[in-house]
């Protein structure tokens, strides 16, 4: 009988931002161990549940370790990330021998000390392992891939839709991938391509769209067995930071990079025709101001997106509602644990004197100091990612608060609005708004989309602000593009 291992350790790193990444963020997030999470599958720990349904459907044995995540933020602690790794490792030496071993990581996780954690744990693992045993890894498209991380795992599967709507579709690829390897009936090779360009790629929209199915179809034929795209994570400040494309096949080296290399250099071929249309705070406001449409329009609050890791409670946005006196307009959400204690001590139908957001610096901007009425509070909330049970998040306590015309959604436990639970939970139905603001930069695209009259990318200031000249980079690779036109002539 065969024994595969599995285990989750990752977040995605913001290294500009200003919130640790520590074990109270793990534990508030995804903390379990041996699949203690039950039948709410975190998204991080959907592959391990996909993977352990899979193996056992086959008669091997699974040995679970940690299922470990956290909320983007800052860097993570560097006690926190080796306890969590060195825990992985004792289960895993406990647990040998061992056929395979998966692994669910970000892929653009820094610790202190650390900027590459995926590479560190993967050298660690290959270590215990040997050279023989297949080691795969299921990353986030949002990845910064190191050569560690190449060198040492046998198969890398990244999520190929954003938003990430395929997180158990993918770990299904990679459990195909592996399986082959670990039964013997296939040699996956992997190799990469360095497309040296930073930005931003949605899936939803063409040329990406197109681009992703035609590597799909290509999957599965003539000794391929998985294409991946790593988009990249631009607010990292490492030198790993970029986008490859990465081609895995079956026994044949030399084909896998030129697959890698042609594609890779197809995706860089689209470069400036796969960057969002972003619009200034002034360019939004003005065309709330002309929106008439049955329909709400979405503005999408991409630069204090708490999912690449802002503080989530700016209010730039909020402000310029509330001064253009903006009527049937809504929020989701701001972080800020203090005024949802107080709308919870007030209670449903009260009103008070609240001081909101701008807690974090100067990419929260100002407080807002409002009179609200409490519509509605609920303890403990969690809310689906895109509503498509691919996993679940916790918000925290939430509070629905009225502000003239604006209804804000406050929550306890920092995350982006994924989907519109962000509201119904709260008795708000989004759909009927003639506005609604989602801090998120593409999650709440899969919910949101068709209820729109149309989706604004606003690039309001904030700590995720998609101008990549205005990060303050010592480690990246200034020769890449957009920083000069054509780092491969």
């Amino acid at each position: 009988m065969k024994k595969i291992f599995t285990a989750c350790l990752g977040t995605e790193t913001n290294t500009f931002a200003s919130i640790p990444t520590g074990h109270q963020l793990f534990e508030e997030t995804c903390l379990f161990r041996k699949g203690s999470y039950g039948k709410n599958v975190p998204m991080f720990g959907a592959p391990l549940a996909v993977w352990r349904g899979r193996a056992e459907a086959k008669g091997w044995q699974v040995v679970e370790s940690l299922c470990a995540f956290a909320q983007p933020a800052g860097r993570t602690v560097r006690k926190v990330y080796e306890s969590f790794r060195d825990e992985i490792l004792a289960d895993l030496k406990a647990a040998l021998p061992v056929d395979g071993v998966f692994l669910s990581m970000h892929g653009a996780m820094v610790a202190e000390g650390y900027d590459d954690c995926e590479s560190d744990i993967l050298a660690h693992v290959r270590k215990v392992v040997g050279p023989d045993v297949p080691v795969g890894a299921e990353l986030d498209l949002h990845c910064n891939i190191g050569d560690g991380t190449l060198r040492d795992a046998t198969a890398l599967v990244l999520f190929k839709e954003y938003p990430h709507v395929d997180v158990p579709e993918r770990a299904d690829d990679l459990f195909n991938v592996m399986e082959g390897a670990i039964e013997g009936r296939t040699k996956p090779v992997m190799a990469a391509w360095d497309c040296r360009m930073i930005g931003i790629f949605h899936t939803t929209r063409q040329p990406m769209r197109g681009f992703v199915d035609k590597l799909q179809a290509m999957e599965g034929k003539d000794g391929v067995l998985s294409l991946s795209i790593a988009h990249g994570f631009p607010w990292s400040d490492i030198k790993e930071m970029s986008s490859k494309l990465i081609a895995i096949t079956d026994g044949d080296l030399p084909k896998a990079e030129r697959l890698a290399k042609e594609l890779g250099q197809e995706f860089f071929a689209m470069r400036e025709a796969t960057q969002p249309p972003y619009v200034s705070l002034d360019a939004a406001m003005a065309r709330v101001s002309s929106h008439n449409l049955p329909k709400p329009m979405i503005l999408a609050d991409v630069s204090d997106n708490a999912g690449g890791g802002a503080a989530s409670d700016s209010t730039f946005i909020l402000r310029a509602l509330l001064d253009k006196k903006v009527k049937d307009a809504a929020i989701a959400m701001i972080w800020d644990p203090g005024a949802v204690k107080l709308a919870f001590e007030v209670g449903e139908g009260a009103e008070l004197d609240i001081r909101l957001g701008g807690k974090l610096g100067p990419q929260s901007g100002p407080p807002v100091d409002a009179r609200a009425k409490v519509l509605k509070v609920e303890k403990d909330v969690t809310i689906e990612f895109g509503g498509q049970r691919k996993g679940v998040n916790p918000i925290g306590d939430v509070a629905a608060l009225q502000i003239e015309g604006v209804t804000v959604i406050v929550n306890s436990k920092r995350s982006q609005c994924h989907s519109r639970d962000c509201f119904t939970k709260l008795g708000v139905d989004p759909s009927t708004k003639k506005i609604v603001v989602v801090k998120s930069m593409q999650h709440f695209h899969a919910a949101y989309a068709p209820i729109a009259s149309e989706v604004v990318y606003v690039a309001a200031p904030g700590a995720l602000v998609p101008d990549w000249s205005l990060l303050p980079y010592t480690k990246v690779d200034k020769g890449q593009w957009p920083f000069v036109a054509n780092p491969h002539a």
